[in-house]
């Protein structure tokens, strides 16, 4: 069965109570399902990851050369997360890079992502729509 990595980095776990203004009041459990159920009308299903540390979300990148696609929040990796960068570089499936908050209506050093030059797609800005947004693209561009 076909199965979709869905990886988020750093302080993404506290969803539903970091910063619900910026962040909004899902848990990550909440988009778990809600990427789940997209998916499953395609008979896939879901690996979820979520890690406080680049190393062991380059690890999860690395066991999962036989997903589908990626859905990827990298969190504040995004800014310099090279090492992150360079392993989903090697990662063979597409990849779309979301964001709950509009990284470009913050702090100027939000306003770069590493990743963003080697992902398939970006969404950001949409809150935990955008994690739909993401499985509904890797359902078009997959080659499954």
């Amino acid at each position: 069965m076909a199965e979709v990595l869905l990886l988020n980095g750093p302080n993404l776990g506290i969803l539903g109570i970091r910063q619900p203004e910026i962040y909004g009041t899902q848990t990550l459990a909440d988009i778990e399902k809600s990427v789940a159920d997209e998916i499953a009308e395609r008979g896939w299903t879901l690996r979820a990851v979520q890690r406080e540390s680049e190393g062991e979300l380059i690890h999860a990148v690395q066991d999962a050369y036989d997903t589908v696609g990626a859905i990827v929040n990298p969190g504040a990796l995004m800014i310099a997360g090279w090492s992150l960068r360079d392993a989903l570089a090697s990662y063979p499936q597409p990849f779309v890079e979301v964001h709950l908050s509009n990284v470009w209506a913050r702090e100027t050093f939000r306003h770069e992502s590493v990743l963003a030059p080697i992902a398939s797609g970006a969404i950001v800005g949409l809150g935990a729509l955008g994690y739909r947004l993401a499985a509904r693209a890797l359902m078009e561009m997959a080659e499954v």
